[in-house]
Parts: structure tokens; C-alpha cells; sequence
């Protein structure tokens, strides 16, 4: 356990942990093709064990990624990293990740993605496999869950989906940035700050950027700057944002933002990427991975990081920041409000598999979802920032501890030790 350590005594547990859940294979590994329509697809399952008690038992979970180009390699890359961040979050459900190597723009995608989807049927867990079913990743669109239901007949085959189709639409609400914002606030409140004062920075305002802008500033936080080639490189703002303009941002209206933008903040480069080097108290990169790199650590002026994206920091960097007294929550901790809500849309016994599409309007799930995501990483925040002072660990080491103990103490056989 964490609270025997000393910080030799960690680092020594720590490695021995790595190279167990190094040594670990995937529990499913599958490549489905139709040469025919030229679909080629992968699904990986990496663990299972951490769910054998929980409401879906033997079962793993994550996103779909449709790139051209996806491999099986990345596939299981990402899900053994699900499987780390299911972990973290808490959750008794095993990662997984599935993926199409296709170009989701071309004509015929429609075709293809339903095929995959076909082929993918007999390993869902609906089907007695432990492929805990699609969602949403890289790549993917909201018909897409609309495509996935009708060609199983089944609604329980796809996360993500809208509240009509009794989903919890965690795209559409930000629940992941919800989850995000969670992590900052509670890491400012454990530094005895007051976040009203705080100013943040966000790299890419997508998706999650655009959540975290909308739930961080609802918690009093002010936007001082963003990066993103859509808006033309790094913006900086010294007075609070118009509504009109922050509603812009959050709803990602592009032509409203660039219409305004200039009359309200300073324009610094057309390099997106000089957004990590302002002078913030807390920085949000939610866009690309490997952003944050040992050759401009150095540089980062925030107090506070909060990955948003996957990966953002290489691991080079790690230890340069925290050197630089820099506290990190790393993306397993923070950025696990999607696979939360995929989860309560699983499990939940909210609006069931039976109701039609009349009656689905209820918002209960996306309110079990919100609720659920705020309080479970409120809680780990907390334990890893209490483990992490005492022993003077970065945040992220101790966060990976967690995980990954739990992960393969699941795997161990109930008579051992």
C-alpha cells in the first residue's frame, strides 16, 4: 500500500507494477475485413478480470477510432490505456478500444462503417463476448451511433448516444471537460486558492476545450488565452471575455469567434502551440499528444497542467516539470468523464432497452452521468494530491500506482496473497 512507502520504497513497487502490466497480453485481439468493401477493422480487448463483479461482469471498454491509416498496434496501444484509465476512475470495467481503418468522409463510409459494425457483432457482451460495444473517438460523427444501433437492432451496442436514443450524450454535454474542469478545481482547492482569482490557457478548442472553457468558467475562472489554427494561432485576453464571445467559443461557432475575437483580445502568433508558454495559473492542453516535450518544458509558465488530451506530455517531460514545481494530473485521472458516462449508460437502470423514442427525453442519465464523474474525480484528485505531498511524488506517479495495483491485483487468484 502507498500510505507504508517511503519514496525508494515506491519507485521499487512502482517499476515492479509496470513490468507486470507490461508483461500482461490482450485478453482479445481481432482484425475483421470484407475485402468485398474493402473494410478492414480491429478490436482489442486488454483486460477483463477488474469486472468480474461489477454490473458487467467480464467486460471491456472504450472508444472507437476511425482514422485511415489505424493500425492494430494503435488499437491496442489505446486500450491499454483505457484499461489504465478505467482503473484510475475507479470503475469496474476492463479496457478496450475498437477502430476502422477507413476515411470517414468518403462516400461510401455509410457502407462500410455498418459493416464493421456486422462483423464486429459476435465479441459484443450483449452477445456473450467481452467487447463492451462502439462509441465515440477520433474520427467519429453522431450518426454514427444512429448507423451501429439500427444495424444490430440493439441500442445497448453504442456509448455516446443521444439522450433520445436513451444515451447520455457525453459528447454533446462535454461530460469528459466537465470532468476536466472537476480535476483543476479540486487541485486548487487542495492548494488553498481561491479559483476566482485563477486565469487558464486551453490548447484546442474542440470538443473538450470548448467543455472545459464552458464548466471552468462557470466555476469563476477566467479565460486569459487559447491556441488553435481555426482561429488563427495563440489569442491572449487581460479583461474577462463578452458573453457573446465566450458563448461562441463554447459552442464552437467558428465565424462568431473570428468575428470577434480581435476586438476583445490580443493576437500573440499564428502558432497555436505558443498557448502553453503564457503566463497562466492553470494551463488545459486539450488538443494533439507530445505537445509538452523535454525540449520546451522549461518554458511552460502555468502553476497547474490538467491534460485534457491523450498524452500531451511525453514522458521525458514528466520530471522536468515537476522540478519546475509544476502539479500535473495527467489524462487517466482527469480525462475519464467519457468512459463514466459510457458506463452509467451500460449500467444504468434509467431509461431502459425497451423504452421507445418518445419517451427517452429523460435527462436522468446525463444528470447520474454529471454527477457520477464529479464525484469520482473529485475523490481520486483528492487521494493522489494526499499521497503526493506526503511523500513528495508527482501527481501522475502516484496516480499510475493506483491503477495499475488495481488492475493486476484483479488479475491475481483469490488465494493469493
Amino acid at each position: 500500500m502507498i500510505s507504508e512507502n517511503n519514496q525508494q520504497d515506491f519507485y521499487r513497487q512502482l517499476s515492479l507494477l509496470n513490468s507486470s502490466f507490461d508483461d500482461m497480453q490482450a485478453e482479445l485481439e481481432i482484425t475483421v475485413r470484407d475485402p468485398a468493401l474493402g473494410v478492414e477493422g480491429y478490436v482489442v480487448v486488454w483486460n477483463t478480470e477488474i469486472s468480474a463483479d461489477g454490473p458487467l461482469p467480464y467486460c471491456g471498454k472504450g472508444g472507437t477510432r476511425i482514422r485511415e491509416g489505424l493500425s492494430l498496434d494503435e488499437v491496442r496501444m489505446l486500450a491499454r490505456t483505457m484499461a489504465i484509465k478505467n482503473a484510475a476512475a475507479g470503475l469496474p470495467l476492463g479496457g478496450a478500444k475498437s477502430g476502422l481503418n477507413a476515411n470517414p468522409r468518403e462516400d461510401d463510409f455509410e457502407g462500410k462503417y455498418r459493416r464493421f459494425v456486422k462483423l464486429c457483432e459476435p465479441y459484443l457482451h450483449e452477445k456473450g463476448g467481452i467487447f463492451g460495444g462502439f462509441g465515440f473517438d477520433i474520427g467519429a460523427a453522431p450518426e454514427h451511433a444512429i448507423w451501429a444501433c439500427e444495424t444490430l437492432n440493439s441500442r445497448r451496442s453504442f456509448t455516446g448516444k443521444t439522450v433520445a436514443m436513451g444515451g447520455t450524450n457525453y459528447d454533446g454535454e462535454g461530460i469528459a471537460g466537465l470532468g476536466v474542469a472537476e480535476a483543476a478545481s479540486t487541485l486548487i482547492h487542495f492548494s488553498d486558492a481561491d479559483i476566482e482569482s485563477m486565469s487558464f490557457a486551453v490548447h484546442g478548442v474542440g470538443a473538450m476545450g470548448a467543455a472545459v472553457i464552458r464548466y471552468f468558467s462557470d466555476k469563476g475562472a477566467q479565460l486569459s488565452a487559447i491556441g488553435d489554427p481555426k482561429y488563427k494561432g495563440t489569442w491572449r485576453f487581460e479583461k474577462p471575455l463578452s458573453n457573446k464571445l465566450l458563448d461562441a467559443l463554447i459552442s464552437q461557432d467558428v465565424s462568431a469567434v473570428q468575428a470577434m475575437i480581435s476586438d476583445e483580445g490580443t493576437f500573440i502568433s499564428d502558432e497555436a502551440n505558443d498557448v502553453l508558454f503564457q503566463s497562466v495559473d492553470v494551463l488545459f492542453p486539450c488538443a494533439l499528444h507530445n505537445v509538452i516535450n523535454a525540449g520546451n518544458a522549461r518554458d511552460i509558465a502555468a502553476r497547474f497542467i490538467i491534460e485534457g488530451a491523450n498524452s500531451p506530455c511525453t514522458m521525458d517531460s514528466y520530471p522536468l516539470l515537476f522540478k519546475q514545481g509544476i502539479e500535473l494530473i495527467p489524462d487517466f485521472i482527469a480525462n475519464c468523464g467519457g468512459v463514466i458516462a459510457a458506463f452509467v449508460e451500460l449500467s444504468s437502470t434509467h431509461v431502459g432497452e425497451e423504452s421507445d423514442e418518445e419517451s427517452c427525453d429523460d435527462q436522468q442519465k446525463v444528470i447520474e452521468a454529471k454527477t457520477l464523474t464529479q464525484t469520482t474525480i473529485r475523490e481520486n484528485v483528492a487521494n493522489i494530491i494526499s499521497h503526493s505531498r506526503r511523500l513528495k511524488l508527482p501527481l501522475r506517479d502516484v496516480g499510475l500506482y493506483i491503477a495499475l495495483s488495481k488492475i493486476l491485483d484483479s488479475e491475481k487468484p483469490e488465494n493469493s496473497v
